[in-house]
């Protein structure tokens, strides 16, 4: 059993308090593969049925978060995360991950996923004895230094770059991907920037490109999740400005170091160099 006090935390509150655990956990080891605060905060973007279940969290004496099993519902699978400092008791992250596995066999939705890095082999193990099998793609996160980081090209005749700052239309081009609710959730969140929220409109006055950026100041990381560029505009290079211009803004709001959680072509030619890939493992929903 565990020897730290756990408890359920649900919406605002496990948003904010997974939000603060994920910047200890950055602080203390740099160079981990960890989420970022931002990607929580992203997760917060639309309501989702395991937001009902709570997020149990493991604390010290003190309050002070030690881990947490997250459980989040993406619709076509559930991922499942065990979240951990540096100095976590090795009695209590074993504990952590059998509570995670009690978890996973109380869903009842969609399939189960969990990311577990490859050296994590006593994990990775537990998993596999629990009925969990690798995927054929595992995950991976890629950095830049900031200083490091691609200047904007001139975006082609009529397309304009905008931010939802200074070009606050509704709807959000968010909608068309996630629900109405999706710009109060953003607006929810502590990390959230309008100015960091750009899209590009074509002639016609469709968005037809967009990208979010987060700027942590406590772990001073940049993130860029998500990005898209509609089918009709692909391979015109508005893209790479969108990128640019964003990766531009997080290091002038103090970030030294920028990630993304993939090795695609278009963060690749902008310098982005991925890291070692995690194991992702999948086990059917009931199983």
């Amino acid at each position: 059993m565990a020897t730290a006090p756990l408890k359920y935390v649900s919406d605002r509150e496990a948003v904010d308090v997974l939000s603060s655990l994920c910047q200890r956990i950055r602080l203390a080891d740099p160079q981990r593969r960890a989420w970022e605060a931002a990607d929580v905060q992203w997760w917060w973007r639309r309501a989702r049925p395991s937001d009902e279940l709570g997020q149990l969290v493991m604390a010290d004496a003190g309050g002070e978060s030690l881990g947490a099993v997250v459980l989040t519902d993406f619709g076509h699978h559930c991922q499942l995360d065990v979240f951990s400092t540096p100095g976590i008791a090795a009695s209590d992250l074993t504990a952590l991950w059998r509570l995670a596995a009690e978890r996973a066999r109380r869903w009842e939705g969609s399939p189960i996923e969990v990311v577990v890095d490859d050296h994590d082999r006593v994990a990775a193990a537990a998993l596999t004895r629990d009925g969990y099998g690798p995927l054929e793609h595992g995950g991976v996160d890629a950095w830049m230094d900031a200083s490091d980081r691609p200047k904007p090209h001139v975006l082609p005749e009529g397309f304009e770059l905008h931010s939802r700052e200074n070009r606050p239309v509704a709807p959000h081009h968010l909608e068309a991907r996630n629900d109405s609710t999706v710009s109060e959730r953003l607006g929810e969140c502590s990390l959230y920037d309008a100015a960091l929220d750009l899209f590009v409109t074509a002639p016609t006055g469709e968005v037809c490109s967009y990208g979010l950026f987060w700027a942590d100041p406590v772990t001073m990381v940049g993130l860029v999740e998500p990005m898209r560029t509609e089918a009709p505009y692909e391979h015109q290079g508005i893209a790479g400005h969108v990128l640019a211009v964003g990766l531009g803004l997080l290091a002038a709001r103090g970030c030294t170091r920028l990630k993304v959680s993939s090795d695609g072509e278009l963060y690749a030619r902008a310098g982005f160099k991925a890291g070692p890939s995690v194991w992702l493992t999948r086990r059917s929903a009931r199983t």
